[in-house]
C-alpha cells in the first residue's frame, strides 16, 4: 500500500471530492491543525493499520449503526482493536436491536461511502439525525485519527479540538460508551 509522507495542516494536491474539500475547509475555518497522509484507499482496518503507523496514532474504527426501524442512527468511534457487541452497546444507549445502517443512509446523512465513515461527516448531518457515540478510550486519548469523508486521506487531530471546536460547530453532542 502506498502512503505519502506526513503533511502538516495541508490539503492533498489536486481536485478533491466535494465532501472532502468541505471537511478541509471546515477544519481551516475552525483553526484546527492536523497531520495528514494520503494513501491508496484505506477502507479496511488492516489497511488503516499501515496508515496509523505513519500518523503515529491508531485510526478510529467508525461504525455507522441504526435501530431495526432505521429511525435512529449512530456513529460509533472506537479503537481499532476493540470488540463490538451490539447487546452491550444497545443497553448503554437505550436502543434495542442495533445493526449496521444501509449504505444509502451513510451517504444521505454523512456524505461518506463505506470504509470512509468519520466523525467529520457529522458536519453534513445538519438535521442532527446521527447520534455520536465515542468509546471511552478514544474520548480520553490525546489524539484522534480519522478520514476527511474519503478513505484516501487520513488525519491526526487533537481530540480536544474535535470535542471543543468541531462538535460545537456541528451541534452534535457526544455520548461516551464503554466497550
Amino acid at each position: 500500500m502506498e502512503i505519502s509522507a506526513l503533511a502538516r495542516s495541508t490539503r492533498p494536491e489536486g481536485e478533491l471530492l466535494p465532501q472532502e474539500a468541505a471537511a478541509f475547509s471546515l477544519l481551516e475555518e475552525l483553526g484546527i491543525d492536523y497531520d495528514r497522509v494520503s494513501s491508496d484507499p484505506a477502507d479496511t482496518m488492516e489497511k488503516c493499520a499501515a496508515v496509523s503507523a505513519v500518523l503515529g496514532v491508531p485510526i478510529c474504527k467508525n461504525l455507522f449503526l441504526c435501530n431495526r426501524q432505521r429511525t435512529q442512527f449512530y456513529l460509533l468511534c472506537m479503537g481499532p482493536d476493540k470488540p463490538f457487541h451490539t447487546k452491550d452497546l444497545s443497553r448503554q444507549i437505550g436502543s434495542a436491536r442495533l445493526s449496521f445502517a444501509p449504505e444509502e443512509s451513510l451517504w444521505e446523512l454523512l456524505r461518506c461511502t463505506p470504509g470512509s465513515a468519520t466523525i467529520l461527516g457529522l458536519a453534513n448531518d445538519r438535521d442532527h439525525r446521527v447520534r455520536l457515540l465515542m468509546e471511552r478510550e478514544v474520548y480520553l486519548a490525546e489524539y484522534l485519527s480519522c478520514h476527511p469523508c474519503i478513505c484516501t486521506s487520513s488525519l491526526k487531530l487533537k481530540t480536544a479540538d474535535v470535542l471543543e471546536k468541531f462538535l460545537p460547530c456541528t451541534g452534535h453532542q457526544v455520548t461516551v460508551v464503554d466497550l
